[in-house]
């Protein structure tokens, strides 16, 4: 995902600036290291419900405040480095658009993301 050109899309729309004064941004990216032990990451399978997914965004779309939200979620074989996740969304004030983009970072990992990372010792 281009973050700035999908922004510039969705600012096309007419009614963008009568309903957005906030856009939050998470672009998860494969780590170097394991979360648990610490040790060194080689590669990370994910798998992304893209389904799910669908859901998900239009359940945080209906939330108050929202005006647009837009995912991108990968999966395939990754190496660090690489980008696994975009998440963009715009609304109206940061009280309701700061917990939209931690809901749905939330939910999308907990609900419609796996993974499973190789590490020097195998997998982890």
């Amino acid at each position: 995902m281009d973050i700035s050109k999908t922004i510039a899309e969705m600012k096309k729309d007419p009614n963008f600036a009568d309903n957005v004064g906030m856009v939050l941004i998470h672009n998860g990216i494969v780590r170097g290291w394991s979360r648990g032990d610490h040790s060194t990451v080689n590669k990370m399978k994910v798998v992304s419900d893209l389904d799910k997914i669908e859901r998900i965004r239009q359940d945080i779309e209906a939330m108050p405040g929202i005006y647009k939200v837009s995912v991108e979620a990968r999966s395939g074989v990754m190496k660090p480095g690489d980008d696994v996740l975009f998440l963009i969304v715009a609304g109206d004030i940061r009280e309701n658009v700061k917990p939209a983009l931690a809901l749905m970072l939330d939910r999308v990992k907990a609900e419609a993301v796996s993974k499973e990372e190789y590490t020097e010792e195998g997998t982890a």
